[in-house]
């Protein structure tokens, strides 16, 4: 696939206008996050990935020695090890080996491996029939495609598509029945196991101490390649390398529960050494040969990369496709070889750094990936790092580099910007909505109308707030650009529980934007200095807490910041003083629930509520808003998927406004199917998005804030 930009955003209206395969991957992944959680259960998932990723940060740190000791034990055991420096090193060696013997036709496992260097072509070019075993496999190779799924490689296809390829491999009409296409494939596969003189696998683990090769599959296919040839060869990366023979045992608890569901794959095969063999003309070899390559390819420099070198904690299980809501519409558009978010880091340094820049721009940045990883990999910094890095080589387009460096940094400009804009604004409002807007903003419009901006920002409403009879506190508001400039009701509701809580608030003039915006362009240095202004806005308030009605927001400035400006020596201990007083909404006020709760009139409606990402995923905030519903006499009912992105991501919804669109209908019809009246959620970004939505089909459903909710429920809310 080319990697403009251009080329990227048709791959992508292709992919999604192919609805037969997003119904697939979306029903696969609904149906993959109910059977993973029962096959955890019982089982300590984060005690486990801890110490997979202990294991593997260990073998990535000593990454040569461990290659070293595996060559020597592998050796004294009968193999013969190749340390393949680059993708055409490996090819080369197993190309001279089938030549040298006289070898014509080769079978081969599901090697990830193998299609990272383009094994295939090559051979095929040597004059080799190399003929794939794994069933997913074989179909991809006879449809001249390549696989979309590192676990599952023709997850994208229709059983009548298979069909129609298996017809035209054998030359006659093939039924697209599962049973009967799967012994067709066993009875024409069984022959190339017989005929093959070279059986070519990957590998799951290589274990330093013993020289041992581990493989788990599901097929029979596997444990045929590396047992009936006479030549075998196993391609590993070095990334797959771990010290002990103990190593194994937890990467073997997560794989295949985290891969496809299971408790264990149906095969384990543990390769230690050279065996017997028959060759296909029956004579008997006391000691096949083993081949096995190690293979580099970009992973010692992934490895001496101080940030990268996390992603060297993969096991491949695929989980972060699994639950990716972006991989689930474009499936292999999000990636190269190696899929998804993990697949856009494997890429820029395995395969195509170039691919890579342009591919990571696909991720939404909801960060379920996180969640779910078996390897513990913060796989979103990784892919924010690499934007950080393409945006520091290749720099911003003119409009981007306006926004950030001119406009976003001088707080004053902006906010003038702001209120120009909501006058410029109202020959498209209609009903403080926006349906339509004009030439390269049509986007943000596409499939949702947009709240248009606030005539008075909450900033000039602070005066007018109700306060409470008798303060017995104070808490400073982060409002945030959304609650500031387009949604200052949540403001108004916020400040309004707070005073019957008998809080008063303050309001710091001098703070602006949080600046993830900037962090989310790879623009650090902007982000730092709009960190700083905020610190500096904040400094010297008297209240013990800054409150937050945006989740966003709370973790820029209680996570990031810090982080940020850690060897900051003028701003790292303002930054942790900010941070240690910053708490979202739902939060603070689930803290003095038993003083609020008596306060509030029954809302007697159906709600469901959705889990915005940084609210979830960041802040760890689920259960405070659900109670806090009840309280207020809400029919709480939980939609499906009530975790999964809205589609917002800030500047995704205009970078890819159908992707955007997409993930936005599946979280209609999950809030929808539910039958509630309200949507309730704690992030005005969602708000925007999902309100938009349904505005979009006039439905009647409302979306609130859990604020609004909670100053609409108080009793004499109208007098306050």
């Amino acid at each position: 696939m080319p990697v403009s930009k251009a080329a990227l955003r048709q791959a992508t209206r292709e992919a999604l206008a192919n609805t037969s395969v997003c119904s697939a991957l979306g029903k696969f992944a609904d149906n993959y996050v109910i059977a993973r959680e029962q096959a955890y259960r019982h089982k300590d998932f984060e005690g486990l990935r801890r110490e997979v990723a202990r294991i593997k940060r260990e073998a990535a740190e000593r990454m040569e020695e461990l290659a070293g000791q595996f060559a020597r034990e592998a050796t004294r055991r009968g193999a013969t090890v190749f340390r393949a420096a680059t993708a055409q090193d490996a090819r080369e060696y197993i190309a001279r080996l089938a030549r040298s013997k006289g070898i014509k036709t080769v079978v081969k496992s599901k090697s990830m491996a193998s299609e990272e260097i383009h094994l295939n072509d090559y051979l095929k070019k040597q004059g080799l029939n190399v003929v794939e075993t794994d069933l997913g496999e074989w179909i991809i190779q006879l449809a001249c495609q390549r696989p979309s799924h590192m676990v599952m490689p023709a997850i994208h296809m229709s059983r009548n598509e298979v069909a129609e390829i298996f017809s035209r491999e054998i030359k006659k009409p093939v039924e697209p029945e599962i049973s009967s296409m799967v012994q067709l494939a066993r009875r024409e596969l069984r022959r190339k196991f017989l005929s093959s003189w070279m059986g070519i696998s990957g590998a799951n683990i290589a274990v330093a101490e013993t020289g041992t090769i581990v493989m788990v599959t599901n097929e029979g296919n596997g444990r045929l390649t590396t047992t009936l040839p006479p030549v075998h060869v196993i391609i590993v990366g070095l990334e797959k390398l771990v010290p002990r023979f103990t190593d194994i045992a937890p990467i073997l608890e997560v794989l295949p529960r985290s891969a496809t569901a299971q408790h264990i794959t149906t095969y384990v095969t543990m390769i230690t050494g050279a065996v017997s063999a028959v060759d296909p003309d029956g004579n008997y070899h006391e000691q096949k040969e083993l081949h096995i390559i190690l293979m580099d390819n970009g992973r010692t420099s992934m490895a001496a990369d101080p940030v990268f070198k996390e992603a060297l904690q993969c096991v491949r299980c695929a989980a972060c496709l699994n639950v990716c809501p972006i991989y689930q519409l474009v499936g292999g558009v999000f990636g190269d070889v190696y899929t998804g978010g993990i697949g856009t880091v494997l890429t820029a340094f395995f395969t195509d750094p170039q691919k890579a820049q342009r591919v990571q721009n696909l991720c939404l940045g909801c960060g379920r990936c996180r969640d779910y990883c078996s390897g513990n990999i913060d796989l979103p910094a990784l892919i924010g790092e690499l934007r950080r890095r393409t945006v520091e080589r290749e720099g911003l387009g003119y409009v981007e580099k306006a926004i950030f460096e001119r406009v976003l940094v001088n707080r004053r400009l902006f906010h003038r910007l702001l209120k120009t804009a909501s006058r410029l604004q109202k020959p498209f409002a209609r009903g403080g909505k926006i349906r339509h807007l004009p030439l390269f903003l049509s986007g943000l419009t596409e499939g949702r109308t947009l709240p248009a901006i606030a005539d008075i920002p909450f900033r000039d409403r602070v005066g007018t707030l109700p306060r409470p009879d008798r303060a017995t506190g104070r808490v400073a508001i982060f409002s945030g650009c959304l609650v500031d400039f387009v949604y200052p009701g949540i403001g108004e509701s916020v400040a309004k529980v707070l005073a019957a809580l008998g809080f008063e608030i303050v309001h710091p003039e001098q703070q602006t934007c949080c600046g993830y915006p900037a962090k989310q362009a790879g623009l650090t240095n902007i982000f730092a200095e709009l960190a700083r202004q905020n610190i500096a806005a904040f400094a010297g308030i008297d209240a013990g807490h800054i409150l937050t009605a945006c989740p966003t927001c709370a973790e820029a400035l209680k996570f990031l910041y810090p982080e940020l400006l850690a060897g900051d020596p003028v701003w790292s201990n303002r930054a942790r003083e900010l941070a240690e007083r910053v708490t979202d909404f739902s939060s603070f006020v689930h803290a003095h629930r038993e003083k609020l709760t008596p306060l509030l009139v029954p809302l007697r409606q159906k709600v469901t509520y959705h889990d915005s990402c940084h609210l979830k995923r960041y802040l760890r905030v689920t259960a405070e808003p659900r109670q806090l519903l009840k309280d207020a006499g809400a029919d709480l009912v939980e939609m499906n998927r009530s975790d999964v992105c809205c589609g917002f991501g800030g500047s995704y919804t205009i970078k890819f406004p159908e992707l955007s669109k997409s993930v936005l209908n599946r979280k209609l019809e999950s809030a929808l199917d539910t039958g509630a009246e309200v949507v309730a959620l704690d992030c005005p970004g969602c708000r925007m998005q999902i309100g938009g939505g349904l505005d979009h089909q006039n439905s009647r459903v409302q979306v609130m804030h859990t604020a609004e909710i909670l100053a609409r429920c108080l009793a004499g809310a109208g007098r306050a």
